[in-house]
């Protein structure tokens, strides 16, 4: 069993953009996304065995897609109350996400609530939340367009030092 996702690898000059608003981020206590590990996830598949990652395969190399342009536009947190995690929202995408879960449908159930997002840190706590929330609303970014001409299969292979990425396999849009 392998734990596989699909995702869109971030060019390095967006990366580097999303080092410094790391840099900027109100003090936590938890851990920044490495940057080699910065990416979309637009879907998550869990553990799944080689057959089926076969047919992920299979199916991924009929979605016929056009590169897109996606840019970064705000920064966030999923729930104010119990921060967790902060993310940077990638727009652009949905369509693609839309695709692959057509594709994919059958095998795995569509997604109810797709955010395309980055997570740029996960939040154990923060002293004082308000205070977080404050600061981090302040950051502001940069408007940053890039062309996004493929997406990959992944495996995630957890580490006691973080997460480790592997390629499956890359899928190039039109």
């Amino acid at each position: 069993m392998k734990r596989v996702f699909i995702s869109i690898e971030l060019p390095e000059n967006i990366k580097k953009e999303i080092q410094k608003i790391q840099e900027k981020l109100p003090e936590f206590h938890g851990k920044k996304t490495e940057f080699e590990n910065l990416h979309l996830t637009l879907k998550f598949l869990g553990e799944i065995d080689d057959e089926k990652i076969e047919e992920v395969r299979k199916r991924l190399n009929k979605v016929e897609f056009k590169k897109l342009e996606c840019g970064i536009d705000e920064i966030g947190v999923f729930n104010e109350k119990f921060i967790k995690i902060v993310w940077i929202h990638l727009n652009g995408c949905e369509e693609l996400q839309k695709k692959i879960d057509e594709f994919l449908f059958g095998l795995f159930g569509k997604e109810k609530r797709f955010m395309s997002h980055i997570t740029i840190a996960r939040i154990k706590s923060v002293k004082d939340k308000k205070k977080f929330l404050g600061e981090l609303k302040k950051i502001k970014l940069k408007e940053i367009k890039f062309v996004v001409d493929k997406f990959r299969l992944m495996e995630s292979v957890l580490m006691p030092e973080g997460p480790k990425y592997k390629t499956i396999e890359e899928y190039n849009l039109k």
